[in-house]
Formats: C-alpha cells, sequence, structure tokens
C-alpha cells in the first residue's frame, strides 16, 4: 500500500535548550529509523507552511498570531515553564501543521492510502486557547478541521496513544457531535486529564486512563474493550493518528509496559477499522517519545504497519 511520509528539516530548527526531553534529536532518531532500506518503498514529501487560517480553524485566530509573534529573534521564550520557542520556532510550527495539511490532501486525493507525518513540536496538548505541554498549535486538530473544510468530511476521529492524555485534542472535540476522541494514557499523569467518565458532550470521547506499570497484554485488552468498538461504531471517514511513543518501556518520562510490538499491533487494528469505513485513510502524527532508541525503533514499527496496508 502507498504510504506517505511528510518531513521537513525545518523541525531541526526549533531548539528547546539543553537538557529538554523534547529535543531537536528526537526528530534525527526517527529520521535515521526510517532511512532504514525497509522503508524505500514510501512516497516521501516535504510540506509546505499551513496558512494562519489553517491553524485557527481548531484554535482562534488571536491565539495562533500571538504564539508565532511570540517566537524570539535569539534566545529562548518560556510559553510555560515545559514548553520553549527558540527563533526557529514559529517556521517549525508553520511547517508541522502544513504537514498534516499536506497528509490530509494526499490521502483525500488517492496519491496514498495513509500517512505519516514526522513532525516536531508535537501537538495534542494544544487547547483550543492555550499552549502547553511542549505543544503550540494542535496538529490533528488542524488536520481534523481542514478535512471538514477543504473536502467536506463530516465524521472524524482522531485515536491517541501517547502516554499522557491528549487534553487539548479533547477540549477542542467536546462540543462536535461529527469529532470522535479517543485517548489511551497513563493515569494519573501529566497533564492530569482523561478520566473514564469525560465522555464529551455528544458521547464523543472515550478515555482509557491506565494504571502505571501497565504491559502490552493489558494495553491490547483495553483498545479492544473500550476504543476499538466505539471507534467502529462511530464510523469515521478518515482517521488521525496522535502517535506518541512515550509508553515505551524504556521511556523515561513515563512509567507503562509497551513494547515495538504494541505499537505495530495498535496501528493495525486502527487500519482495520480504516479500511472498514473510511478506505483505508489514516493520517498519523508524531506527538511524544524521549528514549531516542525507543522512539526510533517504535516509530519504525508503526509505519511497517501502515505499509502491511
Amino acid at each position: 500500500m502507498a504510504v506517505l511520509l511528510v518531513t521537513d528539516d525545518t523541525f531541526l530548527n526549533h531548539d528547546t535548550g539543553p537538557g529538554h526531553p523534547e529535543s531537536v534529536d528526537r526528530i534525527r532518531s526517527v529520521y535515521k529509523a526510517l532511512n532504514d532500506e525497509d522503508f524505500g518503498r514510501l512516497i516521501r514529501r516535504t510540506p509546505i507552511d499551513a496558512t494562519e487560517a489553517q491553524m485557527a480553524a481548531p484554535h482562534s485566530s488571536d491565539l495562533v498570531t500571538s504564539i508565532l509573534e511570540a517566537a524570539p529573534t535569539d534566545g529562548y521564550r518560556h510559553i510555560d515553564p515545559d514548553t520553549v520557542m527558540s527563533p526557529g520556532t514559529d517556521e517549525a510550527i508553520r511547517r508541522g501543521a502544513g504537514s498534516l495539511v499536506l497528509a490530509v490532501d494526499s490521502v483525500i486525493s488517492g496519491e496514498a492510502e495513509s500517512a505519516f507525518c514526522a513532525v516536531r513540536p508535537p501537538g495534542h496538548h494544544a487547547e483550543r486557547d492555550r499552549p502547553m505541554g511542549f505543544c503550540f498549535v494542535n496538529n490533528v486538530a488542524v488536520a481534523a478541521m481542514h478535512a471538514r473544510q477543504a473536502h467536506g468530511l463530516k465524521k472524524i476521529a482522531v485515536v491517541d496513544f501517547d502516554v499522557h492524555h491528549g487534553n487539548g485534542t479533547q477540549d477542542i472535540f467536546w462540543d462536535e457531535p461529527d469529532l470522535f476522541f479517543a485517548s489511551s494514557h497513563q493515569y494519573p499523569h501529566y497533564p492530569g486529564t482523561g478520566a473514564t467518565e469525560d465522555t464529551g458532550g455528544h458521547n464523543n470521547v472515550v478515555n482509557v486512563p491506565l494504571p502505571p506499570g501497565t504491559g502490552g497484554g493489558a494495553f491490547r485488552k483495553a483498545f479492544e474493550r473500550d476504543i476499538l468498538p466505539a471507534l467502529d461504531s462511530f464510523a469515521p471517514e478518515l482517521i488521525l493518528v496522535s502517535a506518541g511513543f512515550d509508553a515505551h518501556k524504556d521511556d523515561p518520562l513515563s512509567d507503562m509496559g509497551l513494547e515495538e510490538d504494541d505499537f505495530f499491533w495498535v496501528t493495525r487494528q486502527i487500519l482495520s477499522v480504516a479500511h472498514r469505513h473510511a478506505d483505508g485513510r489514516v493520517v498519523s502524527a508524531l506527538e511524544g517519545g524521549y528514549n531516542l532508541r525507543a522512539l526510533g525503533a517504535s516509530a519504525a514499527a508503526h509505519v511497517k504497519a501502515l505499509m502491511k496496508g
């Protein structure tokens, strides 16, 4: 199956400073893993910048403008204690959202059946009116709104298996009956949201909080019990994935026990639903993952699952 890889060297210019876990080496580890000969069949594309209107669709024009204007001309600027900007951050934000726009256009046009966007900064903590948690603009939410506005899709789902709850996506989707959000995440953990009883304004949110130490078997059972049936019932026309790999057993920012095979498995399950309802259309965006070896290997497993079709 034709799989699109969207990325750009612009993401190397977002500098978070010494010791920050969301470092430029993260994207380098993904590049290295996906340059293996196993990935020679990937369609590789570089994006253009998303427009401010595209980025503002799930947020607000004032928020996007203020974020982009906050990028310093030298040094660093902290939006909050964890969320850092450098002189290259504004361009990386535009290009990251633009990667998702390009990927949506490509899968809907039929150029590719699925796509993986290797982007940074990540996006799933960015709420409608607030950047936070390393995130500035919510990339998958930009993709969902673009699919709706530019292509007329109505039912769009996001599945988030990052170890941290995608509070930003939940916030944006909460009152949208034709948007579906499902998240598996360690709980309690940052950002402290994602309780089971949080089900959205239209029963369109599924949260599966998992205790520290959860391994692959329990993770898979939770997906099979709670997320996959709800996703199937929603019958999306497009599935977006917040692909965070920080639930890996070696990740320094979590206490979960997943391995590469678990990310391969969950990607195959999501694809199965996409084939039933969405002509196989899946667009995935890199979120977390902070052990460099585990991140590269897990991203490779995820993309191999997409390539299997």
